[in-house]
């Protein structure tokens, strides 16, 4: 195999597993424990879209 085919391996080696460690810790951080609770507080609490924006007339 030639120098330049080596070196794409290892490349996708090192993008494959950084993707791996990024997947991992967000896993053991909990982020994707609640994906679903996030729209739905989103629609009760009151945002700052919602609010007049010119709120000193």
């Amino acid at each position: 195999m030639s120098i330049g085919t080596w070196i794409l391996l290892i490349t996708m080696v090192c993008f494959s597993g950084s993707a791996l460690l990024i997947w991992y810790a967000a896993k053991t951080s909990g982020q994707f424990d609640d994906v679903e609770g996030v729209k739905y507080r989103m629609l009760e609490e009151e945002s700052a879209v919602d609010a007049p924006i010119d709120a000193k007339r």
